[in-house]
């Protein structure tokens, strides 16, 4: 059988494409703190020197928040779909501007301000901010507190936006105005990129869409230990930045092999 990374690496334009919260990242209490470890930043500064590689992130994080934790700065040539693939930040052209309508944006900052009051009282609960709507975090909350925020406030959406669509993730949950979820992200930067074949990496159930979404000629990586529509899975971090380092280095060889005697072009 063909190793997947070996066939992964050989495609003419390859496109990475990562979640970053618990694929790059370890998951925190604090999610503004939230970094790339060590390994994984130097992976994917690896595959950012490989030829015909392009490396984005897609995270449900907003755009603001992602560029905040992946320290991305304005000459960075990672791409980035943030919201769940409803924002988008591109090199040499910077963050795509979305036109919500302002009726949205009203209803997104009121059910927000009633979540936050319903939730008040409730220890370890916290409402985060984001573009097209909030969530809710319960980690640092007991599992009987969490029920009892997570009741309530799916209560009130319910009742106010009962078309907002619902995401669960690892002690959080999601509510948005908007739908796209990380497989729109992972077609619209395909597309940017004119990619021939994708890697996409996450760990949590919302990176599922994007996972399912993957053709014949891509590569679906889980991390972590749920079922999975992923082909290959990794238990943890480390495990999913030695991925990526190897590679980066076998796209390395096999481009050079593919165009005897032509330097790489680094950096996508």
């Amino acid at each position: 059988m063909t190793d997947p990374i070996a066939r992964i690496a050989a495609t003419e334009r390859l496109l990475v494409a990562l979640d970053f919260d618990g694929t790059l990242s370890p998951l925190s209490d604090d999610p503004m703190a939230s970094r790339m470890s060590p390994a994984a930043r130097d992976a994917v500064g690896a595959l950012l020197d490989a030829p015909d590689t392009v490396v984005a992130l897609v995270s449900g994080r907003s755009m603001h928040d992602l560029r905040l934790i992946a320290e991305h700065e304005d000459d960075s040539p990672i791409l980035l779909a943030g919201s769940h693939g409803a924002e988008y930040w591109i090199p040499g052209e910077g963050r795509l501007e979305l036109a919500d309508d302002p009726v949205d944006l009203a209803l997104r900052d009121t059910l927000r301000e009633h979540a936050e009051a319903a939730t008040a009282t409730l220890d370890g609960v916290w409402i985060e901010p984001k573009t097209f709507g909030f969530g809710v975090h319960t980690r640092r909350a007991d599992a009987a507190t969490a029920a009892a925020a997570n009741a309530t406030v799916d209560a009130l959406i319910e009742a106010e936006a009962p078309h907002w669509r619902r995401r669960t993730g690892h002690s959080i949950i999601e509510y948005s105005f908007r739908h796209e979820g990380k497989d729109t992200g992972v077609a619209t930067l395909r597309r940017r990129t004119d990619a021939t074949s994708v890697l996409f990496a996450g760990d949590d159930v919302t990176d599922e869409d994007a996972l399912e979404s993957l053709g014949p000629d891509d590569l679906g990586v889980h991390v972590g230990h749920r079922p999975t529509a992923a082909s290959v899975v990794v238990p943890d971090i480390p495990a999913m930045a030695a991925l990526l380092s190897r590679l980066a280095a076998e796209r390395s060889a096999a481009r050079r092999a593919a165009v005897p005697g032509e330097r790489a072009t680094p950096r996508g």
